[in-house]
């Protein structure tokens, strides 16, 4: 295996900004919401009420506008292949085939299926490679984080910041989920890890951790999705973070905010996010709230709505965390779309998108290096720069990594090397200590990189 440093070439398509108003899907344009008020509509009991959870709910949907070979296959996957559970909202769900307008049966079928929302919300069989589905080193933990719990769901990976797994549920569920191992419910192919802890007694253990390592400033509550924690609970537990004095920074993660903007639209929430805001600008604290698009159709005027309502709390921030994902946002174009309808129509701030995790099952999802590369290289210059994503590879073990940093690439296996900051990291790979790797996904390689992989696992 020879291993080469690739200089990225940039992208040549250009790209011209046109400031788009953005549109709420009308959702009655589906036969199973054609008597959804807009009362109904805004209400975040009501979306949570009328997920979508298995084929026969997304047929009562759409109905005969999809031909039965889509409920098939989509039948097929989630018996067979599916790391993640169907759930998705009926706010995500009216995004997809926005500028497509119904025309009898089967009219649907084709934009269903080209649809980048439906590519991971509701992932087909016909998606999954038939050749390599899953990459030779994927693993259901891939960041490997429960190894890095300083007690059960607080991962401690990086040396001043720490990650808190508060919930293991969401109000949707994402196919490419990273953390398909713990979150969710199980599949017919994937039975999910579960806390062995009670809640209140996690709670308690993580606040303990965190009141004994003073080197600590910064804390991501996620999981799951902290839209799935009550309110009350939510609170409480941020306010007790409030009362640890070298925490400065908190992060709320939160897809809903795009896939249910109606439970942040809550008065009990807002109010409560408004309560918090306040107690943190009087200790200097920042709180932000991280959300999860891929699409620039997923951003609508609701979910404009939700973010700036947010923002007004006081919350110092609202940023977005992308994966990149194939047939999804691997154009720059794309990438430029979802950035500026965040910027402009939301006021979120394009933040991170993520390679892909090298979850099972995930293949046809993933990117190779050399084209985040590419990527990065074609989003410059045109955002402002405190706008402008940073592309990064969540490297095992290691942790996030401009996907410019590689210290070695080799296109011809697909294998990349990085190698760890002067401060070292916390954690290290058994048996190959500093030996960090991410690895391309096979399909991308050139055939001598698939024939030398068929070798190495056999």
């Amino acid at each position: 295996m020879t291993a080469t440093i690739i200089a990225p070439t940039e992208l040549q398509t250009p790209y011209v900004y046109r400031h788009r108003a953005l549109a709420e899907p009308d959702w009655t344009r589906f036969p199973g919401w054609r008597a959804v008020t807009a009362q109904q509509w805004r209400s975040a009991q009501w979306q949570r009420s009328h997920c979508v959870k298995n084929v026969r709910e997304l047929r009562k949907v759409f109905g005969d506008l999809l031909h039965d070979s889509v409920y098939d296959d989509l039948q097929v996957d989630q018996e067979k292949q599916a790391t993640m559970s169907l759930l998705v909202p009926p706010q995500m769900l009216n995004t997809l085939m926005a500028g497509v307008s119904p025309a009898g049966p089967g009219s649907l079928t084709e934009a269903f299926r080209a649809d980048p929302v439906r590519r991971y919300m509701l992932p087909l069989a016909a998606d999954r490679r038939p050749d390599w589905r899953s990459h030779p080193m994927a693993t259901r933990d891939s960041l490997h984080e429960s190894e890095m719990w300083a007690v059960e769901g607080l991962t401690h990976r990086y040396p001043n910041k720490v990650l808190v797994e508060l919930v293991s549920t969401c109000p949707q569920y994402c196919g490419h989920c990273t953390r398909m191992d713990l979150v969710g419910n199980s599949t017919p192919t994937v039975a999910k890890t579960r806390f062995q802890l009670r809640a209140p007694d996690r709670t308690e253990a993580m606040l303990g951790y965190l009141r004994r390592s003073p080197g600590i400033r910064d804390v991501v509550v996620s999981g799951g999705d902290v839209a799935n924690v009550p309110w009350p609970r939510l609170e409480d537990f941020v306010g007790r973070l409030l009362d640890i004095e070298h925490i400065r920074d908190i992060r709320l993660a939160s897809k809903a905010l795009v896939g249910l903007p109606q439970h942040w639209l809550a008065p009990e929430v807002l109010d409560g996010l408004a309560r918090l805001a306040a107690r943190a600008d009087r200790r200097g604290v920042a709180i932000a709230l991280h959300t999860h698009a891929n699409a620039a159709q997923s951003v609508t005027p609701l979910v404009a709505e939700a973010s700036r309502a947010v923002l007004a709390t006081g919350i110092r921030d609202v940023r977005n965390q992308g994966v990149l994902l194939a047939g999804v946002n691997d154009s720059a174009e794309a990438l430029l779309d979802l950035c500026f309808a965040l910027l402009d129509g939301a006021g979120v701030m394009p933040y991170y998108f993520y390679l892909c995790d090298m979850i099972p099952e995930s293949e046809h999802w993933r990117l190779p290096l050399s084209r985040a590369q590419e990527l990065q290289s074609g989003l410059m210059g045109h955002l402002p720069g405190f706008a402008t994503p940073r592309l990064v590879c969540d490297v095992p073990y290691l942790g996030k990594r401009w996907v410019h940093q590689a210290a070695e690439y080799d296109r011809v296996t697909g294998v990349s090397r990085w190698e760890a900051s002067a401060t070292g990291a916390r954690f290290e790979p058994p048996g190959t200590a500093r030996a960090f790797h991410y690895y391309d996904p096979l399909h991308t390689l050139p055939p001598e990189g698939r024939q030398w992989w068929e070798r190495h696992t056999a």
